[in-house]
């Protein structure tokens, strides 16, 4: 499975799991773009994608529903409000307050885990899937959307070249819904990383 086809059934698996997540809290928005999570750290949340990373983003969700400002210091400093409806929704920071980041790093709870079990494992097989086919292609080819930083396309673009020679920038993802046709040449354009990972 190439990295193109990847990100969507991903994002998929992301919206399946939030929607699991809305059924315990039925006040939690819906998750606009989950696609803007892949392969996007957040070093103010303090977690690689994961489900405790998602439940960590829901709690900004159930924040903002109820108008609460949950941090501060440009959404580095995760405050007593956000520790307070991170335990509503099942994660727990036993530790004093970081310095930089207040209580952002915070764990799911036994009861938690049990709870979300099956969609756990189901997200950690996605993910796993994800990352076995992102470092089967080359690490140039799709490195993740950047949506949540302000990209009107929702994700990086790399350079797409035809036979004649000229070449665009494209997201890999729209690239794979359908072929982008060169005016000069007729011929698809294609991302040089790819066609070479799978001709090898």
């Amino acid at each position: 499975m190439s990295t193109t086809q990847t990100p969507p059934v991903l994002a998929a698996e992301l919206a399946e799991a939030w929607a699991d997540i809305q059924r315990y809290h039925p006040e939690l928005p819906d998750l606009a773009a989950p696609e803007s999570l892949i392969g996007e750290s957040s070093s103010a949340c303090g977690h690689e994608l994961s489900f405790e990373r998602l439940l960590h983003e829901a709690v900004h969700g159930i924040a903002a529903a109820r108008g609460i400002r949950d941090t501060s210091r440009a959404g580095r400093y995760h405050n007593r409000r956000f520790l307070a409806i991170a335990e509503e929704m099942g994660l727990d920071h036993p530790e004093e307050p970081h310095p930089s980041s207040g209580f952002s790093l915070v764990t799911l709870t036994p009861e938690a885990k049990r709870r979300y079990r099956p969609t756990i494992e189901r997200l950690q097989r996605a993910l796993k899937a994800h990352t076995a086919a992102t470092s089967a292609d080359t690490a140039r080819s799709f490195r993740g959307p950047a949506a949540r930083h302000g990209s009107s396309g929702g994700g990086v673009r790399v350079k797409a070249v035809c036979d004649c020679g000229r070449n665009v920038r494209v997201v890999p993802s729209v690239l794979a819904q359908a072929p982008i046709v060169c005016g000069g040449c007729g011929k698809p354009f294609r991302i040089p990383e790819i066609v070479g990972a799978a001709a090898s």
